[in-house]
């Protein structure tokens, strides 16, 4: 019998899993608990008078190299600064959140702004982001890709929707030609970091679904449900310009989802163009400027700059900031 197959062992091995887990989350609390108070004690030291103020970056350096001498390395200049910047983030204890490290919060007070703070703060949690996956979200402006933010508690697709999306993790040079084949493959190839990109509440269903009607076949590319708007997202993905037929087509899909597969307490599915070229003005007179349920969005091979990533940003807002129609929520 495998050791793998021995049920005392993984009774053993859960055992030691949990406790260590335990381990963890205690002693992540403590050191970010530990990190708070010394920020917070630094921030009422400088607040003690003008003058003591003035003279906080000496004060901290002169602190940094007692601290080093007592207890060795984690308390110098850069990570007093940080601890200070912790305090002044996050002035109220409570609110710091214990599924995060110490690593997460210092990307996270780089920020400077509240709203995307808390956004950066829930997408780690929701997803399990962990600190390499939190900066790489930061570095490819997740936040500011996101088309629609907004204060209602209620989820629509605009505000899980991006737009573009960037997926330099499959490993397809964007000076090559690919077929939409080869995309499919790929992106499952490397499905957990596409739905991490994808947004929050993705599962994976299925690729290539059949769907049979009375009169011929049809294979769709990427299905999946998002069950925080209880509904099917289907993606077709295109490697060329977006045309006519493919948002007839991505429409058509819909429909049949709808009629065929959705189930009774799903809400009305989803149709995504995944494209790598996108005209607005096709877009803005086809049916997808006329539907909430039909999108198309843009996709990079590339991580590009962080000016030209706004540029992309900032021209793909302007579609949606002249479209005025409220959208449904799903609850």
């Amino acid at each position: 019998m495998e050791i793998s197959e021995d049920p005392l062992f993984q009774s053993v091995k859960e055992i030691i899993v949990q406790s260590r887990e335990k381990v963890f989350r205690m002693a992540n609390s403590t050191l970010l608990l530990t990190y708070w108070q010394i920020g917070k004690l630094i921030i009422e030291d400088e607040q003690k008078g003008k003058e003591r103020a003035a003279y906080g970056k000496y004060t901290l350096k002169n602190l940094s190299k007692k601290l080093t001498l007592e207890f060795g390395k984690g308390f110098d200049y850069t990570n007093l600064s940080n601890m200070r910047k912790f305090y002044m983030v996050f002035p109220i204890i409570d609110a710091l959140r214990q599924q995060l490290s110490w690593t997460h919060y210092r990307l996270l007070i780089k920020l400077n702004d509240s709203e995307k703070i808390n956004y950066y703060i829930n997408g780690s949690i929701q997803n399990n982001w962990n600190s390499r996956d939190l900066k790489r979200q930061i570095n490819s402006l997740a936040y500011e890709r996101v088309v629609e933010h907004t204060k209602n508690p209620a989820e629509t697709i605009k505000n899980v929707l991006k737009d573009p999306y960037i997926f330099e993790f499959l490993g397809l040079k964007p000076d090559e030609k690919i077929s939409e084949k080869d995309l499919e493959t790929a992106i499952i190839d490397h499905i957990q970091r596409f739905l991490l990109e994808f947004g929050k509440g993705f599962a994976f269903v299925a690729r290539q679904q059949h769907i049979v009607t009375d009169t011929s076949d049809f294979y769709i590319d990427l299905v999946f449900y998002n069950y925080i708007l209880k509904c099917f997202v289907i993606i077709d993905l295109k490697t060329g310009e977006l045309s006519h037929q493919d948002i007839g087509q991505i429409d058509m899909y819909v429909r049949m989802y709808d009629d065929l597969k959705r189930g009774e307490d799903d809400n009305p599915t989803i149709g995504i163009l995944l494209c790598s070229e996108k005209d607005e003005t096709l877009v803005k007179y086809s049916v997808l400027n006329d539907k909430n349920n039909l999108f198309a969005s843009k996709y990079l091979l590339y991580l590009p700059k962080e000016e030209e990533l706004k540029q992309l940003i900032d021209q793909d807002r302007i579609r949606f900031e002249l479209d005025q129609d409220d959208y449904p929520t799903f609850n």
